[in-house]
């Protein structure tokens, strides 16, 4: 504080005295950022206290300072650096825990390196013998310390071995095996699949196990428990008196006064239709799916939900002419070949069956043990032994009719297989799924060739190709039926979107008119929907069914007929 207070006034004492000189150097080095200090202000006023401990490096010399979060040194520092305290103020609120040197949340991980042969070595040991060398201790102060699995008794001539030291034979290996090496034997070779002497491969029971289990088979049966996996025992009904005409013409045959059935051109104009005209009752359930017979639909083939396929006649007397049993759930789907000859069928016991229409007969039968959604015939003249079928395992099958093997098999769906349609002169086929998408193939190609899915798409369970065949009309669960181009992009038109009926959650069909100039749908509520083609107008609905109204067929010769089916069990027919 003197030295304050004198450093204005005493300049020329200083320079008398050369001790003083040498302190006032010093002092004015001390003190060179103070300002001189007026002598009517107190210094009492200007003091200021300095709270930050004075810090002097360990090393004058060098200036350089070792940061605790560094991973490299760039020089060589001395012991005392590298152990000095950590400069600066400490925390008197950390515990022991925060002021210990940690590199991960819990505690300090120092890095190890073991060889990696090491490693699987002690572990495939413990997992064999039970045993392996702690990797705790240090085995070279200690010896090899060895830990034991508590679930595994290690076998005595094993202890101290790991598994790649041989050690004494197992009792599995005394055993002697059956041996033949010889190549020339063809019959008699056994190589490596020989076996051990006296061992039984397949185990049977024997004496009173076989007595017990046969008696049990034996009750089941009594019981009345019915083996699905066998296939029910097919059989037909034949219901009119005869089966020929006076001409010896069969029932199959078109008939002579109908002579529109025998046009190849459709009608010029169609018509909306007005009345309803006739009803087929026959079915005790509701019926699935109908089908007109190819070329002529002089007759029609429908499937029953009560496990029944009936074929009617829709001119004439209109009767039901023959009934085919043989499923035991409810039938999913028919379809006939060119000629309609034979037909298949579809049903949810796993079964698909193909039957000759004029007999009733069974000819043969096809499961791949899943669900068949659809089955059809290649429609090319030369591939009428061929057939597709979609499954509930995502997968289309090709069988082959006379040999009674899949020939093929397309499995890239991600859901169930609802639809396969034959596009493009036969050469393609669409099918759609319960993934929401739309599949382009090749014929006899695995791989799809297009592949259309979009995030506002919905799944498609009916689709129908038109009369000319430029065109794809899906039925879509969003209340809507969409159009694609049958011919070569595949690509919706955004501007033929049908709407205004309900059919969420149903696979009900679409159709066209035979001169393309009408839409027809049924929907879940019973009702019938007709839209134009080209503008899209609804232009009729009407109450067909009390169930759901699942099929709607206009008639490819007749102007204004139509026919539906729902889930009353009636099959219906409007003019």
């Amino acid at each position: 504080m003197l030295n304050i207070q004198n450093y204005g006034s005493s300049s020329e004492e200083e320079e008398d005295n050369e001790t003083e000189t040498i302190k006032g150097e010093s002092n004015e080095k001390l003190l060179s950022h103070l300002k001189p200090v007026d002598s009517n202000f107190s210094v009492a006023k200007s003091m200021q206290i300095c709270a930050a401990p004075v810090v002097m490096p360990t090393n004058s010399d060098d200036t350089r300072v070792l940061l605790p979060n560094n991973q490299e040194l760039m020089h060589n520092p001395k012991y005392e650096e590298l152990f000095a305290p950590t400069y600066g103020p400490e925390n008197p609120f950390q515990t022991q825990q925060m002021r210990a040197n940690r590199n991960i949340l819990s505690g300090y991980v120092e890095k190890a390196h073991i060889s990696d042969f090491q490693f699987e070595n002690q572990r495939r040991t413990f997992t064999s013998y039970g045993h392996a060398v702690d990797p705790s201790t240090d085995s070279e102060a200690t010896g090899d310390a060895v830990v034991v699995s508590a679930m595994i008794a290690p076998p005595e001539e094993a202890l101290g071995k790991s598994v790649f030291e041989t050690i004494k034979k197992r009792p599995l290996d005394k055993k002697k095996r059956t041996k033949n090496d010889n190549p020339e034997d063809i019959n008699g070779f056994l190589g490596p699949w020989g076996g051990y002497e006296g061992e039984q491969r397949v185990m049977r029971p024997e004496g009173d196990e076989a007595k017990e289990l046969q008696e049990i088979v034996a009750k089941r049966q009594k019981k009345g428990k019915v083996d699905e996996d066998k296939p029910l025992e097919e059989k037909s009904i034949f219901h009119i008196d005869n089966a020929t005409d006076y001409q010896g013409r069969s029932w199959i045959a078109p008939p002579r006064s109908e002579t529109q059935l025998r046009s190849d051109t459709p009608p010029d104009k169609c018509f909306l239709p007005k009345a309803h005209i006739f009803t087929w009752k026959g079915h005790t359930k509701g019926v699935a799916a109908v089908r007109w017979f190819p070329g002529t639909a002089h007759l029609m083939l429908s499937a029953g939900m009560d496990c029944r396929v009936k074929i009617w006649e829709v001119y004439g007397e209109r009767r039901c002419i023959r009934t085919y049993f043989g499923h035991r759930q409810a039938v999913r789907d028919v379809n006939f070949n060119n000629t309609g000859d034979k037909f298949l069928s579809a049903a949810y016991d796993r079964y698909i069956k193909l039957w000759d229409t004029e007999t009733g007969e069974c000819i043969s039968r096809f499961t791949s043990r899943k669900v068949t959604y659809c089955a059809k015939f290649n429609p090319d003249e030369d591939k009428q032994h061929l057939f597709v079928a979609g499954t509930s395992d995502k997968k289309i099958i090709c069988w082959d009719i006379r040999s009674g093997e899949i020939v093929q098999e397309y499995d890239r769906h991600l859901g169930a297989v609802n639809t396969i349609t034959f596009v493009d002169d036969n050469r393609r086929f669409v099918t759609t799924s319960d993934d929401k998408s739309l599949r382009v193939w090749e014929w006899d190609i695995p791989v799809d060739m297009k592949y259309i899915a979009d995030p506002s798409m919905h799944s498609l369970p009916a689709v129908t190709v038109s009369p000319n065949g430029k065109w794809l009309a899906c039925q879509s669960m969003d209340n809507k039926v969409i159009v694609f181009s049958a011919l070569n992009r595949f690509k919706m038109n955004r501007k033929k979107t049908f709407s205004g009926h309900m059919v969420a959650g149903y696979a009900c069909s679409v159709d066209f008119s035979p001169d393309m100039s009408y839409l027809v749908s049924g929907d879940a509520d019973g009702k019938c929907y007709i839209w134009d083609w080209k503008t899209t107008k609804l232009y009729k609905k009407w109450k067909a069914h009390d169930g759901v109204c699942i099929t709607s067929l206009w008639h490819p010769h007749e102007p204004s007929k139509l026919l539906t089916a729902g889930w009353d069990g009636v099959i219906k027919y409007w003019d």
